[in-house]
Parts: C-alpha cells; sequence; structure tokens
C-alpha cells in the first residue's frame, strides 16, 4: 500500500463530507442514520469513479484500506494549497 498520509483520518472525513454533500445535493443518494461507514466509502469511491474523478483500482486490489487511502489522496488535490490537513 501506498505511504500513509499524515492526517488520513481526517483527511478522509473531509472526503466523506464532499461526496456525500453533492451526491445528496445531486438527489441522486439518500443515506440512513443506520447506514454503515464502510457502506458510506464504497459508495463515495464508486461515485467518485463514476463521474471520473478517480481511476478505479486494480481488480481484487480494491479492499476497504485502499480505498480509504484513495479518498484520502482524492481530497489532498481538492483542498487549498495553505490548507491545515495538508500541513
Amino acid at each position: 500500500m501506498a505511504k500513509k498520509l499524515k492526517n488520513e483520518k481526517a483527511l478522509l472525513r473531509e472526503a466523506l463530507d464532499r461526496i456525500m454533500a453533492d451526491a445528496e445535493k445531486r438527489g441522486i443518494v439518500e443515506f440512513e442514520a443506520t447506514d454503515s461507514h464502510d457502506l458510506k466509502i464504497e459508495y463515495a469511491y464508486r461515485l467518485l469513479i463514476h463521474d471520473k474523478e478517480i481511476a478505479p483500482l486494480p481488480q481484487g486490489q480494491d479492499t476497504l484500506p485502499k480505498i480509504r487511502h484513495r479518498l484520502a489522496m482524492w481530497v489532498t488535490h481538492k483542498l487549498p494549497d495553505d490548507h491545515e490537513l495538508l500541513s
């Protein structure tokens, strides 16, 4: 696996917030309070692939830790250079 990011958990949270807000605004998803965190992560990953924001992981390598890392890496490119999570 690629090198772990310093603030990977916080970056993942930021990525999920951005992706889910966009998906709900577009009216394509509505999550319930009982939906698992892992389900949201997988949905966000598949939505980014569908929107051609990221390339999919190779078949058989799409494990949850790698998906989490991919989402965290995606959001690092969306944040301004001086954002606190990038320091």
